[in-house]
């Protein structure tokens, strides 16, 4: 698929990875939908792609409700005649151990809300947002592309049983979905991005970042922009479907 005059739906486009996508694939000639709660963040990422020579609408949904996403995706395909793309990027983190203990007493576990929380945003919000796309892929006879955004922490990471299991869902979901969807000209990736450097890592302390650029073989943590680059791949190589992609700098070898 070439980027040009397409239309990438992005969740959590208002910031981050997903702001950092929006704008590449602007470069690109591609047309954005943007998603997210965020209403000033969205704003910004509209003007970045307007000043990069595209175009895009925002819209203001929480993935993980139901009704909202059917009504933001009808939205987005009447007010683009269609789209040929879904970029599922939202997410969160609510860290937690399982069960903390000291001494023999345990003095913490995660919650009901902090496990389901993250499971409703980055594992149901997968689900709808993707079911939508493909719908009106489907519908409007359109061939098109679905990524969605994993990480290397679904094989599992301390203090994130919630996170783990949802990422560890979005690969199993990818893979259904190529399958179930490839009769229709659909094709399904995932991205599983190991530490980028953010707003977040960057107010690290340095001695931890240190350590994380350490532990990498290409001794640096990794770059939006890359992630980006790996996600236009997606889009343009023809034969990819049914795959996860590992961007970590070798941290998982």
């Amino acid at each position: 698929m070439n980027l040009q005059d397409k239309v990438i739906v992005i969740t959590g486009g208002g910031q981050g990875l997903g702001r950092t996508m929006a704008v590449n694939f602007a470069k690109e000639g591609a047309k954005l939908a943007l998603i997210d709660l965020n209403e000033a963040l969205l704003k910004e990422t509209t003007a970045l792609i307007e000043a990069a020579g595209s175009t895009a609408k925002y819209y203001i949904a929480n993935v993980a409700k139901e009704d909202q996403v059917e009504q933001t995706f009808a939205q987005i395909n009447q007010d683009f005649n269609g789209f040929d793309g879904l970029v599922n990027n939202a997410g969160i983190l609510r860290d937690a151990m399982f069960v903390k203990a000291k001494d023999g007493t345990v003095i913490k576990k995660m919650s009901l809300e902090q496990f389901q929380s993250v499971i409703d945003v980055n594992l149901t919000g997968v689900f709808l947002c993707g079911r939508e796309a493909a719908v009106h892929m489907i519908e409007n006879k359109r061939q098109g592309v679905i990524i969605n955004m994993s990480s290397i922490a679904r094989g599992g990471n301390i203090g994130q049983t919630n996170y783990a299991a949802a990422k560890a869902g979005v690969v199993a979901m990818t893979v259904t979905w190529a399958r179930e969807l490839g009769r229709h000209g659909i094709r399904v990736g995932a991205i599983a991005p190991g530490v980028i450097r953010t707003a977040m890592t960057d107010a690290m302390k340095p001695e931890m970042r240190d350590r994380l650029e350490k532990m990498k073989p290409v001794g640096r943590l990794g770059e939006a922009d890359e992630i980006a680059h790996t996600a236009k791949y997606i889009f343009e190589n023809d034969f990819f479907t049914g795959r996860v992609i590992e961007i970590d700098g070798g941290l998982c070898m």
